[in-house]
């Protein structure tokens, strides 16, 4: 079974960056795609970006495009989400998901993810 493990939350001041991680368990192939997604107090779910396995293409949305960058780690089952210029609205609970695809897609619907990890909280103070 895929199992999904983020981490690299915490406390951090507007302009400040951060480096969520996403380590993927229980899958060896690189047919998928890791999505990250946020849900904020009182706030509906985002998503945030994703990456593709399968072609190393990634998509960000418009909110943080700029500012966030997605990457696949060196041990090739982690993935990165590198957060800078953080500004107070990125505050949130960060998801990472996982998407079983044979062919490369990025999307941030999250109904077709698979998987979710137990998300990492990121707070960015003013």
């Amino acid at each position: 079974e895929v199992q999904l493990q983020a981490s690299g939350g915490g406390l951090v001041q507007a302009g400040g960056s951060l480096r969520l991680s996403c380590k993927v368990s229980g899958f060896t192939y690189d047919d998928y795609t890791i999505g990250w997604f946020r849900q904020a107090p009182g706030k509906e779910q985002e998503g945030v970006s994703c990456l593709s396995m399968n072609d190393g293409s990634t998509y960000y949305a418009d909110s943080v495009k700029g500012r966030f960058t997605i990457s696949r780690g060196y041990a090739k089952n982690t993935v990165y989400l590198q957060m800078n210029s953080l500004k107070p609205d990125d505050t949130a609970v960060y998801y990472c998901a996982f998407l079983h695809t044979v062919v490369a897609l990025t999307t941030l619907m999250p109904d077709e993810y698979d998987y979710w990890g137990q998300g990492t909280e990121v707070t960015v103070s003013s």
